[in-house]
């Protein structure tokens, strides 16, 4: 069976579709919490496993749950009532050699870092509680990771997933998200809070942008200054993307609301887990930081597994790079999928298939650019075991 199979896929490109549907969970999204603690964690147990044992040990820690708390948010102020739960399960080696890791303490400040980091009014003292259940790996994987000696052995048999380029709603959904939870842009209008989510239609040449913002209750003391924050959104969003695409996008924000009954989106501390909403591990972003239901994409968590052999992540980036690389690099391209297919047990530079498919333009061939592309893929997996330092440095994996 060829490693490499590169052919063109008999569709048109996505911009080329009357209808398009694309969503981002900003920061401050429960299931973006869910992924983040996930990560971050792995990243500091890489970064501990580096420093007491001179090498990043087995362990997957992609499973995790927030659990919702309580509160009683109102104009002009609010109150955490019960705290939001964090619970991260998963499996790791936690001693070596006589060396024990500190795991819980491990959790909880990791946890609590990343939640200062990434929230204003969300305090992890008292707004947080942290659990985790994590356990020894299985000892056929841990085997299989300790095999790796060269070359590390695949974790798993799975496959990564990804695409290039974004198309212009694609682009405008993204930095939609980014925008609003920029710093520049909290210094501007701090009432909104890091929960956001958008969600982009584009039906033909017009964009419906759907945002999900959670307002901060305390910055805002009464409906009249809820609704003119709401407008400013509006604004500032029609704004960036008059500087984004040619295209008519209408902005909504937070169209749940019913002003006649009482009903807005506040909360105390800007995401909804404080109440409204929990999050899981894998329900977030994919790879390139969308969910794109009109795509080609992995259902796979990327966040929390291993970085070293753990192909449900490294896979899904390198997917991304060779994506990335192939539009930029081959001309004649309009669009490029790419799927990676790991074996368990098997080198992760020897995919047991990578598979490019292209959306040619117009009087381009296949046979044009094969060789090309089959350059940059070789070069690409055969140095696959250096995406390992591009994780631990912190590269978007979501």
């Amino acid at each position: 069976m060829a490693r490499v199979l590169i052919e063109s896929i008999g569709r048109k490109p996505t911009v080329d579709y009357g209808i398009e549907i694309v969503e981002r969970k900003g920061k401050g999204h429960p299931d973006y919490i869910a992924d983040a603690v996930a990560e971050n964690l792995s990243r500091e147990l890489c970064k501990c496993y580096l420093e007491k044992f001179g090498a990043v040990l087995h362990h997957n820690l992609d499973k995790g749950l927030v659990v919702g708390g309580k509160s009683n948010p109102r104009f002009g102020g609010g109150e955490v009532l019960e705290p939001i739960h964090i619970i991260v399960a998963g499996r790791a080696i936690t001693k070596s050699g006589g060396e024990v890791v500190p795991l819980g303490e491990l959790v909880e400040n990791s946890v609590k870092a990343l939640i200062k980091r990434n929230f204003r009014f969300l305090d992890p003292d008292k707004h947080v509680k942290v659990y985790h259940k994590i356990r020894e790996g299985s000892m056929d994987l841990v085997k299989i990771f300790q095999a790796g000696k060269t070359v590390p052995l695949s974790n798993d048999t799975s496959f990564g997933v990804s695409f290039a380029p974004l198309t212009p709603t694609e682009k405008l959904v993204l930095e939609a998200e980014k925008y609003l939870n920029s710093e520049g842009f909290k210094k501007e209008l701090p009432e909104v809070g890091e929960d956001i989510k958008v969600m982009g239609l584009r039906n033909r040449n017009k964009v419906k942008l759907t945002i999900s913002a959670a307002m901060i209750s305390p910055l805002i003391p009464n409906k009249e200054h809820y609704i003119s924050v709401k407008g400013e959104v509006c604004k500032k969003v029609k704004e960036l993307a008059a500087t984004l695409t040619d295209m008519d996008v209408d902005v909504k924000v937070n169209v749940g609301d019913r002003p006649r009954v009482g009903c807005f989106y506040l909360t105390v501390t800007g995401t909804s887990a404080e109440m409204g909403d929990d999050g899981n591990t894998g329900r977030g972003n994919r790879v390139n930081g969308l969910i794109t239901p009109c795509r080609q994409m992995s259902l796979e968590a990327t966040a929390g597994k291993n970085p070293v052999s753990h192909v449900g992540k490294i896979y899904n980036l390198l997917a991304r790079i060779l994506a990335n690389k192939i539009y930029e690099e081959v001309k004649g391209i309009r669009e490029v999928y790419v799927k990676i297919l790991s074996q368990i047990g098997k080198p992760i530079n020897k995919p047991l298939m990578t598979n490019v498919q292209t959306v040619m333009e117009k009087g381009r061939t296949l046979q044009s650019i094969k060789d090309d592309v089959k350059s940059i893929v070789d070069e690409e997996v055969a140095g696959v075991t250096r995406l390992t330092e591009d994780i631990l440095r912190g590269v978007e994996l979501f």
